[in-house]
């Protein structure tokens, strides 16, 4: 596990993971949901089975959300943050609830369970090589991201162990080299830069160059970014800079996989940074198995009677007519907070 795993987790504020689950599920299941008619709201249990051996379990907090949002409870067998064992199969939580509820949060929380712990596993990995190594300085991710998922994306690179970078470009001012080339030079953008952002933010310059960082550095950067050199050159213009500016950050970005990471480590070399933490991350295979109901049941996970009651009946013909007709307004009730129906 991680250092400070706990408190990771603690670092999501309760309504954001509200506001994120309910916004999965609507986006998942906007107005009705015709397949909950066949399961019904019996309670059932479902396991949790993670399939994919040695991941880091990561976005639990996410996934709890989901369920709760739904009327389900979840009981975990590991914790977040540590690595689930070596089998093919690993029973990893139980949820249980009703079982159309159960079936409303299914996707959207194994979406963010599997995309999450796929990139802690990884950064797991890059962390671990960097400690052997005995490297100093701190892996890093980067805004390459998913659109509307990147909290959850970089709160996972957290669970794994590595640094989030910025969050946003609101979190420290980077300046690449069209802001340069638009600005007319190094020095001029780090100038105009400082005027708005004052003595509370970083300022990190891209530099394809020795030249490009002496000038950053001069002009007031905080960190330099080497940016696509080879590990040999990287070490060389590491070192020049380190020698002139000792308390400028150096990272270096650009061509970085977890395969060749070894070779951009150095003294002089305080962070990497990885797009492929988030790009291109293999996922972590989970699935959720419902219960059979009755140990005599073979047919199916959830007891379905074979005769429909007539309140199914009744509801599989509103069905059958509501879809022959215009798309129900959106701001109906979504599916989980239908009022329920009586049957009398």
């Amino acid at each position: 596990m991680s250092t400070s795993t706990l408190l990771v987790a603690h670092s999501i504020p309760p309504p954001t993971l509200t506001r994120l689950a309910r916004e999965w599920l609507a986006e998942d299941t906007p107005n009705f949901d015709p397949a909950g008619v066949c399961v019904g709201s019996e309670e059932v249990e479902a396991r949790l089975l993670c399939k994919t051996p040695h991941t880091i379990l990561a976005g639990s907090p996410f996934f709890t959300a989901v369920f709760t949002e739904v009327g389900c409870t979840v009981d975990w067998i590991y914790q977040e943050g540590a690595e689930i064992g070596a089998d093919d199969v690993t029973l990893t939580a139980v949820v249980r609830g009703p079982a159309r509820c159960l079936l409303l949060g299914e996707r959207p929380a194994l979406n963010c369970l599997a995309r999450a712990s796929g990139i802690a596993s990884r950064c797991s990995q890059l962390r671990e090589i960097a400690k052997t190594s005995g490297w100093h300085g701190e892996v890093a991710g980067t805004r390459k991201t998913t659109p509307g998922f990147r909290l959850v994306e970089k709160y996972a690179m957290l669970v794994g162990g590595v640094s989030m970078h910025r969050q946003d470009l609101s979190a420290m001012v980077m300046l690449k080299d069209n802001h340069v080339w638009a600005s007319g030079s190094i020095t001029e953008a780090v100038k105009a830069a400082r005027l708005v952002c004052g003595f509370s933010s970083k300022i990190e310059v891209e530099c394809c160059s020795v030249e490009e960082g002496r000038e950053a550095a001069a002009a007031g950067a905080d960190v330099v970014m080497l940016d696509n050199f080879q590990p040999q050159e990287l070490h060389i213009a590491a070192c020049a800079l380190k020698n002139e500016f000792p308390t400028l950050l150096i990272e270096a970005s650009g061509g970085v996989t977890p395969e060749n990471i070894a070779l951009y480590f150095s003294s002089h070399v305080d962070i990497i940074s990885l797009g492929c933490i988030t790009q291109g991350c293999p996922i972590a295979d989970f699935s959720l198995k419902v219960q059979n109901s009755s140990a005599n049941s073979t047919s199916s996970q959830v007891e379905v009677s074979s005769s429909p009651s007539p309140l199914h009946t009744v509801c599989l013909e509103a069905i059958r007519k509501s879809f022959s007709m215009a798309k129900p307004n959106s701001s109906q009730f979504l599916p989980w907070q239908q009022p329920k129906l009586d049957a009398a």
